[in-house]
């Protein structure tokens, strides 16, 4: 059965630190726009307050996650156990984009690892937390983290991803701008 929470509790962010991969769910207003629902993991997500979160975004193929939160701050995340007792967790919420460069970066930014092609930091503040069973989720065994991301971001170097995100990141596949498109120089 689901359950509602009025704030992340202490139980719920065990939960959250033991898993090693997360999604992430946004969508533009248009009705014939893309849903984007993406995997992360890398140590990237954190908990500041019963009510706020944040993850680091690595430079990808796209920048849709971005996009969203400019034009309309919705953003969901989910986490499934896929080990242990069976639960899925969401956290629905608002978010907006920090950049390098901008007033909070190096505070949000310090939390986190340092890794080749870092892009930017999406902070949500929580509305609502909710929970589900989680019983038609399989059990899977962790191995380890990707570096696949990491090693072609370090490959790349700081201007290869530059040009890069200037390439790929400035536009969503449905033609909104990103924040990363409008700070680009």
């Amino acid at each position: 059965m689901a359950k509602v929470f009025d704030h992340i509790t202490d139980e719920l962010q065990k939960f959250i630190a033991a898993q090693q991969v997360f999604f992430v769910a946004t969508s533009p207003l248009s009705a014939t726009g893309h849903i984007n629902l993406s995997p992360k993991g890398l140590d990237s997500f954190r908990i500041f307050s019963p009510h706020q979160v944040a993850y680091l975004d690595l430079t990808g193929s796209g920048n849709e996650t971005s996009a969203h939160l400019q034009e309309n701050g919705r953003i969901t995340f989910m986490f499934c156990a896929f080990h242990g007792k069976p639960m899925i967790l969401r956290l629905f919420g608002q978010g907006h984009t920090v950049l390098p460069g901008s007033p909070d970066w190096e505070t949000f930014y310090a939390l986190f690892p340092n890794l080749p092609g870092t892009r930017q930091i999406f902070v949500a503040t929580i509305d609502r937390i909710q929970t589900s069973c989680g019983t038609g989720v399989p059990l899977f065994e962790y191995q380890q983290q990707r570096d696949e991301m990491v090693q072609w971001a370090a490959k790349k170097g700081e201007a290869g991803i530059h040009t890069y995100q200037q390439q790929k990141n400035c536009i969503s596949i449905d033609g909104l701008p990103t924040p990363l498109g409008l700070n680009l120089k």
